[in-house]
């Protein structure tokens, strides 16, 4: 009897992207007023977002940025 490669394929293709983006769950999010935030970057390390946080206020001075942990993965600006 021959298998349904079809079902397999798509369900390996299911777990590698939810595994994709489990990988950059840590963010640097611009704080907004009425205490919304806009995730402008994604990272794999915290270490990874903490230096390029520093590197934000140069571009943008004024803007207020924060580190997160984000489990929700929405598109980022940048």
């Amino acid at each position: 009897m021959p298998e349904n490669t079809d079902n397999k394929a798509s369900k390996s293709d299911n777990q590698t992207i939810a595994y994709k983006e489990r990988l950059n769950s840590w963010a640097i999010a611009r704080l907004l007023p009425n205490t919304q935030r806009e995730i402008v970057a994604r990272f794999r390390s915290r270490s990874d977002a903490d230096g390029y946080m520093r590197h934000l206020p140069q571009e943008i001075p004024n803007a207020s940025y924060m580190v997160v942990f984000d489990c929700q993965h929405h598109e980022a600006v940048i």
